[in-house]
């Protein structure tokens, strides 16, 4: 009878966990796929077994980024979607997005340095960080710092300037049969555009931590002053 009932409770425990998401659901599930992705994404493009000569660790590797960019979204979307938005989720999806972003453009300062140098990656890792910063900081205050859509726009530019780069490892440009698809040029503005992006948005971020913060401060000092005053009237009428 016993045993009954603490199998019944240890039931009722598990699908309470489950209720509240701390299991790993499937969003979560896609974002572990995509940390996975990346070291895999590294071993593609640093390996001997796979050749240049035909473009085949080039495409494999565009394609291995291009499908961990697009987790991104899909992990995000699911977990709205479902209500299935956790403190797991929360925690690993940004984490999922600044290794990724970390590990290409540090693989890519050795894969192809001639348009990936090593200032540029600190640059663009650099911001990631930052961002992480402000946004862990306004958490601890109280307040949230809301993508940007220059943010958002950031992560496209992202996506096109890797795949370019990696791409131009092989091929310079692709002929598309009277038309030459100028992969270099691509890859070149992609990055310097990406840059530029990435200074641009950190400033955003940081200005829009600056207001809130200020403003969250102005509160705060307001209501220590209310309720000092406060006190002194007690006291005087005590």
């Amino acid at each position: 009878m016993l045993s009954r009932i603490a199998l019944e409770d240890n039931l009722r425990a598990l699908r309470d966990i489950s209720r509240r998401g701390f299991a790993v659901n499937l969003p979560n599930s896609i974002t572990l796929i995509r940390i996975c992705m990346i070291p895999l994404f590294m071993w593609v493009l640093f390996t001997s077994r796979l050749s240049s000569a035909n473009g085949e660790k080039e495409i494999l590797a565009s394609a291995l980024f291009i499908a961990a960019s697009i987790t991104d979204g899909i992990d995000g979307y699911i977990a709205r979607r479902r209500g299935q938005i956790t403190t797991m989720g929360i925690l690993l999806d940004p984490l999922a997005d600044k290794l990724l972003i970390a590990a290409a453009f540090i693989t890519l300062v050795q894969f192809n340095p001639r348009l990936v140098p090593a200032w540029v990656a600190v640059v663009i890792i650099g911001r990631e960080f930052l961002v992480s910063g402000l946004r862990a900081i306004a958490a601890s205050e109280g307040f949230t710092i809301e993508a940007s859509d220059l943010g958002k726009f950031k992560m496209l530019v992202q996506i096109v300037s890797v795949v370019a780069v990696i791409l131009d490892h092989r091929w310079q440009e692709w002929p598309l049969g009277r038309y030459v698809f100028p992969i270099h040029w691509i890859a070149l503005l992609a990055i310097w555009f990406m840059v530029a992006l990435s200074l641009i948005s950190a400033g955003d971020y940081f200005a829009a931590f600056w207001r809130r913060i200020d403003r969250h401060v102005v509160k705060r000092q307001r209501r220590a002053f209310i309720l000092s005053r406060r006190k002194k009237r007690n006291v005087a009428a005590v």
